[in-house]
């Protein structure tokens, strides 16, 4: 299924006409707050098309994340104010897919995230190109990297930092959520994915539940419920179809007691804008009557703790990753995107 030319611009007026999008009049301070953030990373982005965090790591995954939140402001490889960094990054992540059908390189320890981040941009952008030799190398590289994403699972139907070869099965949730909001968006896009390997994640995600408290653990093997991870797992399956069913509710309760919209929280392990940048999917899914009091508690703080240059400080991965999911918070309810809409 292509979304088709202009597919972007429809889907806001459908959004615009319908009322879907928040229903509240959107503060203009947070647009200006996301135009100051892409901006930023505009200015961040290096020659060959990449971003890159602290010490020149995760290139593959800051790119991916930063597009993505390009992508979200309603520009496309062709059009739009950011069209030509969207434009670089995509031809640098087509590069970096290998043979096998991994987007990223096999020397850095946590490639999975990268691979799952340039799922997630790569399938946004395809649903839009109109340059028919450049969509059939992303249907290409999309393609091989489902074949890839599916091999790398674990025997438990999780995913760790590299592949369950390359990690003798290692899982960790957080990159479990990562490959099924890829892979749910390359499906979405019309690239094929093979429904076991999602159903095998979802179960693998419910392994993952501690019975004390019924928030997601770690990992399969325990190591305490996290409310980042479940805020995750929550998108996640959202992303897979799965809203109403009780288990679903009894993770929303866990995240209700345990997140919150304003300030740093202790139990977030240090993911505050981690864990926002998928509550905040949450919330919007829920609609408008949840997402208004939310949204206008994580602004708020969003806008409080910005930089006069329009980057966030925040995290030790560094300023283009925290600036690249918190300039997609701020713009989840344009409607733009397929994989936020409601």
């Amino acid at each position: 299924m292509r979304y088709g030319c202009g597919w972007l611009l429809i889907a806001a007026l459908i959004v615009g006409f319908s009322g879907q999008a928040d229903a509240a009049p959107k503060d203009p301070k947070n647009r200006l707050a996301a135009m100051k953030a892409l901006d930023w990373l505009a200015g961040e982005q290096h020659r060959q098309g990449y971003w890159e965090a602290n010490g020149g790591q995760y290139r593959v995954a800051m790119t991916a994340l930063a597009g993505n939140a390009m992508l979200a402001e309603g520009s496309t490889t062709t059009r739009g104010k950011y069209a030509k960094p969207i434009s670089l990054a995509v031809d640098y992540l087509v590069e970096c897919a290998q043979p096998n059908g991994l987007i990223g390189f096999r020397n850095d320890y946590h490639y999975t995230y990268g691979h799952g981040f340039s799922m997630l941009f790569l399938s946004q952008v395809f649903g839009e190109e109109e340059d028919s030799r450049r969509r059939d190398k992303l249907r290409e590289v999309l393609t091989n990297a489902v074949q890839f994403c599916g091999e790398a699972q674990t025997p438990d139907g999780g995913w760790g930092y590299v592949s369950a070869k390359d990690g003798n099965n290692f899982d960790e949730g957080s990159t479990c959520v990562t490959q099924v909001q890829g892979l749910r968006a390359c499906r979405n896009a019309g690239i094929p994915v093979p429904k076991e390997v999602i159903d095998r994640a979802v179960d693998y995600i419910k392994k993952c539940t501690d019975p004390r408290d019924g928030g997601i653990q770690y990992s399969i093997r325990g190591g305490g419920s996290r409310p980042p991870i479940t805020a995750a797992a929550v998108a996640c399956l959202f992303n897979s179809g799965e809203y109403d069913d009780e288990y679903v509710k009894r993770l929303l309760a866990y995240c209700e007691k345990n997140i919150e919209a304003g300030r740093s929280n202790s139990q977030l392990f240090g993911h505050w804008h981690y864990t926002h940048y998928y509550y905040a999917q949450v919330m919007y899914r829920l609609g408008d009557e949840r997402w208004g009091k939310y949204a206008r508690d994580l602004h708020r703080e969003l806008l409080r703790t910005q930089s006069a240059n329009g980057s966030w400080e925040e995290g030790h991965i560094g300023k283009v990753y925290v600036t690249s999911i918190n300039a997609t918070i701020l713009q989840i309810d344009n409607g733009y995107l397929p994989i936020y809409q409601r």
